[in-house]
């Protein structure tokens, strides 16, 4: 299932959130231009840090990497990503979304338990 389309196609749109939420929160951090500056370095910092590790051969990516990354470690981004995401709608005061961020981020490892699986083992 990690790999299915439409379980794949969910994790785009929760990257696509999360880097949303990251520049949101970066900007309500100060004012004036540092806002402006923190709203797009925020996402762009994590969107980085997204592509930058990766495990070689991840069957629900391209397999390339710029950085080869253990499994475990490239899980653990991922939930750190995700989780970071979470916080920041709560944190502004967005804990709607951050439920229901949360639900479609545990449904989407949960559908991906095949992925997991391969994860844990390189």
């Amino acid at each position: 299932m990690g790999k299915h389309p439409i379980n794949l196609f969910l994790r785009f749109i929760l990257e696509l959130i999360a880097f949303t939420a990251a520049g949101i929160w970066g900007y309500g951090q100060t004012e004036g231009f540092a806002a402006l500056i923190l709203a797009v370095l925020c996402p762009i910092s994590m969107a980085a840090i997204w592509g930058i590790f990766a495990v070689p051969n991840d069957p629900s990516r391209s397999g390339k990497t710029v950085i080869k990354t253990p499994g475990i470690i490239r899980l653990i981004l991922e939930l750190l990503i995700f989780g970071f995401a979470i916080w920041a709608f709560y944190s502004i005061g967005m804990t709607i979304i951050s439920y229901v961020l949360t639900f479609f981020v545990i449904l989407h490892y949960a559908l991906s338990y095949d992925r997991i699986g391969w994860l844990m083992k390189n």
